[in-house]
């Protein structure tokens, strides 16, 4: 299942690159990014940079929305064809310029050269989680060569900042708290030169707080670039007596005691974002874990409701939340069915149990167990099509939702023909892949606002399914839905289309859960 979890000293595991064509759907989905994304990717962390299939999803969208003239046509259609070349090159630096530039025209901010420069800029450290008893190490670097050609030295300022707000401008910084120290003598070319500073956050209290470094030229600034650091006390004491405890912790429980260690050790790597993860709220709760174990009780042993487990991933190497809901009445002797919720492009394990799905409430009148993946990775995909070789965020993305799958059935009662998968709009074309992988799993199936391969619905037509989506949805067209529908009828599938007239791709969402629900309620396997 999960493997032996002794420490966090787990073997490195390379990141692949993200095997990503223009031409795969899957890049072209998501749910509510324009908001939560940032619009342009001048923004990076020690953490991973924003995903390119996300920066490349709110271009198109922003695109859709912009009325271009001529000129504008003409320019967007260049960052198409250098964004293309840049792909098939593998300069995927060069592919997030192209992004920057198209976001910035389609803004109405034009591009430059000192646009350019200023979206090549990113601040990496490798502590994006901080003890103030120790200094940390930044740099400001490069993601691509820019274009701007300036003669002499320039001074880099470093300042640190309330938290900033993303907007569709970009990331505007907050309130300057404190100058933290300036570096004179540098140059423009970050690549070959990066300009590293130590900082003393010794007197800083506790916090959230941005880093961020303005390159000027005299007064006049050049651009600028933040990274988030999270200052906490005696955090390397709390991480080593969570070390500590899981040593002497029953195996089914070091993950969850483990968990916010390997996460900020991914951050911390680039592997993963940030965002999403309250240091607070998962410290805490491993410290519960621990303490629980430390009196030699079972945290979740009997627990109902809605709470996140962990376990190590060992393909991977690194542990994996997942989110359940358990009835109030469990255990009650009988056998219970279960629904593996999917996510959407940029989610994660908590987005399907968001007060908007409302799924929670359903699950507990219903008598529904529900388990949400992570996926591996925000935009793992949930596997690839089965009629194409997996990359490796693909594969680890189905065998997480698999291990989670047996993690459940193992540790709880779950009736065999009564297994459901569903999933929003990247969840939904997860949906129906994982389906057409594995097919004498699913009692049932409920997509949303996805799409399918049409070549999959004879291995999957056996399995009832209901489908909503939505005619006026932008991200992700109705003929996505349409077109698998038809092929799973024309195979003799069960379905119920439910094609919403005038719906988006999310308010389509919560309105027909009840029915989706409803629909599994009325099906069941017919084996075991």
């Amino acid at each position: 299942m999960g493997g032996e979890l002794n420490s966090l000293e787990y073997n490195a595991v390379p990141q692949d690159r993200i095997e990503v064509t223009m031409s795969r759907f899957l890049n072209r989905v998501c749910m509510g990014l324009l908001i939560m994304a940032v619009a342009l990717p001048q923004y990076a962390a020690a953490e991973a940079l924003p995903s390119l299939s996300m920066l490349g999803l709110i271009y198109r969208m922003s695109k859709a929305r912009v009325e271009t003239d001529d000129a504008l046509k003409a320019q967007l259609a260049d960052v198409d064809k250098q964004q293309m070349a840049a792909w098939r090159a593998g300069r995927l630096g060069e592919v997030r310029r192209q992004l920057a530039r198209g976001m910035s025209l389609t803004s109405g901010q034009g591009w430059s050269d000192a646009q350019d420069f200023s979206a090549s800029l990113v601040v990496r450290t490798d502590q994006a989680f901080v003890d103030p008893m120790r200094p940390v190490m930044l740099r400001l670097e490069q993601i691509y060569p820019a274009k701007l050609a300036r003669d002499g030295r320039f001074t880099v300022r470093v300042a640190l900042h309330k938290p900033g707000q993303r907007t569709r401008r970009g990331r505007q910084p907050g309130d300057k708290l404190h100058d933290l120290g300036e570096q004179p003598d540098v140059g423009l070319d970050m690549i070959e030169s990066p300009i590293g500073m130590q900082i003393d956050l010794g007197s800083i209290a506790d916090g959230d707080y941005d880093v961020r470094f303005e390159l000027l030229d005299d007064k006049e600034s050049l651009g600028a670039a933040f990274t988030r650091l999270y200052v906490r006390a005696n955090l390397d004491e709390r991480m080593a007596r969570l070390r500590q405890s899981a040593k002497i912790a029953p195996e089914s429980l070091r993950a969850d005691i483990l968990y916010p260690l390997d996460y900020m050790r991914k951050v911390n790597l680039g592997w993963v974002a940030s965002r999403g993860f309250d240091v607070d709220k998962e410290l805490a709760a491993a410290e519960e874990v621990a303490a629980a174990v430390a009196k030699g009780k079972d945290p979740f042993k009997a627990r109902s409701g809605d709470f996140e487990r962990h376990y190590l991933l060992a393909d991977a190497g690194e542990i994996m939340p997942y989110r359940i809901y358990v009835p109030k009445d469990y255990p009650s002797g009988n056998q219970y069915p279960l629904v593996v919720a999917l996510h959407g492009l940029g989610g994660n394990e908590d987005s399907m149990f968001s007060d908007f799905y409302g799924i929670p409430a359903l699950a507990e009148e219903r008598g529904y167990i529900v388990v949400a993946p992570m996926g591996f990775r925000v935009d793992g995909g949930y596997g690839v099509n089965p009629l194409r070789p997996a990359s490796r965020n693909g594969r680890l993305s189905e065998k997480d939702v698999l291990e989670v799958l047996a993690l459940t059935r193992a540790n709880y009662a779950i009736d065999g023909q009564r297994i459901y998968l569903m999933g929003h709009s990247m969840g939904a074309i997860g949906t129906w892949r994982l389906a057409a992988r594995f097919p004498d799993i699913w009692a049932g199936l409920g997509p949303i606002a996805g799409m399918g391969d049409p070549r999959t619905a004879e291995v999957i037509g056996h399995i009832p399914q209901i489908v909503v989506h939505g005619d006026a949805d932008r991200t992700v067209p109705v003929t996505g839905s349409q077109r698998m529908v038809n092929a799973l009828r024309k195979v003799g599938a069960e379905v119920t289309f439910i094609e919403v007239p005038g719906g988006g791709h999310s308010d389509i969402a919560p309105p027909n859960m009840g029915p989706i629900f409803d629909f599994f309620d009325a099906h069941k396997r017919p084996d075991g």
